[in-house]
């Protein structure tokens, strides 16, 4: 059977504000902070000595209350108290109960595609990488895998000229597409890149959600605002991936962590409640297993909810 988005799902991960399933939210504190806070006063044993004050001490909660824009995946409410446990380290997602297995045990290559209708027709839920040429989807995609070679990297950037599916433990698809802005291309092809990508957005059902890879060694792009833009528009659920996180690039502005917030400040005028990000580097493996983390938890609430 056809996995097909329901709109809760498309409301969870689109910029529109979320609906999230009827789940039991996670357990947000300590068994003990719980228990202390639940109890009443008639529970506990009496003082043997000491009168009791007529204010009530309140138990502080064991670890810090995350107040920053967070997402908030499928089952965790939104009145939710988020700690810092919860949260993946060098992002804004907090894990849910969804959250699973994300270990990558093979990755195969299965096809390339010139046209969104030549793509793999099989009820597999997939990801896509986006992002513009050189931004490094090529070096995601084998930091992710863990191999060399399951995406071929090139300095040349704008080689990826398909639809290219790669197959993850024989139960996902990770796909890697053109990339956008290659400005030696002609407008021909250009046109051709947005044409036949925008239709595998808004035609392919099984599509959980993009990875919008954005350089982060690099101050915000307009064209990267426009791609966030569009698809946010047309309800196709995204997660930035900040790319290249290790690298300080002289004269063109800017520390890593520098350009994520002006990132982050542009694009919060754009959507009512904040997207996921998550920062990586496939240089030194950062955010690699958050990422996937992320990337579990919307899969497994996929299948949960596909018809």
């Amino acid at each position: 059977m056809l996995l097909r988005p329901r709109p809760s799902l498309l409301r969870a991960l689109a910029p529109p504000p979320l609906t999230h399933a009827c789940v039991p939210a996670r357990r947000t504190l300590s068994a003990a902070a719980e228990a202390a806070g639940t109890a009443s006063a008639g529970d506990a044993a009496p003082a043997p000595a000491a009168p009791r004050k007529n204010t009530r001490k309140v138990p502080q909660p064991p670890r810090e209350i995350v107040k920053t824009a967070l997402f908030l995946p499928p089952g965790v409410e939104r009145d939710a108290a988020v700690t810092a446990d919860m949260v993946i380290p060098g992002s804004n997602i907090v894990l849910g109960p969804y959250a699973g297995d994300a270990r990558v045990k093979e990755a195969e290559f299965v096809k390339s595609s010139a046209r969104a209708r030549d793509c793999p027709k099989d009820d597999r839920p997939e990801f896509a990488v986006l992002g513009r040429s050189n931004v490094g989807k090529s070096s995601l995609i084998n930091a992710l895998t863990r191999r060399k070679e399951a995406a071929l990297t090139s300095k040349k950037p704008g080689k990826t000229q398909t639809i290219n599916h790669f197959l993850v433990n024989k139960s996902w698809y990770l796909v890697d597409l053109p990339g956008y802005g290659f400005a030696a291309a002609s407008q021909s092809a250009r046109m051709d890149w947005s044409s036949f990508t925008k239709g595998y957005f808004l035609n392919r059902e099984t599509l959980v959600g993009v990875l919008l890879l954005i350089d982060a060694s690099i101050p915000p792009q307009k064209i990267d605002l426009d791609c966030a833009n569009w698809l946010g528009r047309n309800n196709i659920g995204l997660t930035f991936v900040f790319t290249k996180c290790d690298k300080v690039k002289k004269g063109k502005g800017g520390r890593p962590d520098e350009n994520i917030k002006v990132f982050q400040e542009t694009i919060s005028g754009l959507y009512p409640d904040p997207p996921p990000w998550i920062m990586t580097s496939s240089v030194t493996g950062l955010g690699r297993d958050g990422l996937l983390l992320h990337m579990s938890q919307l899969r497994n609430y996929w299948d949960n909810e596909a018809v």
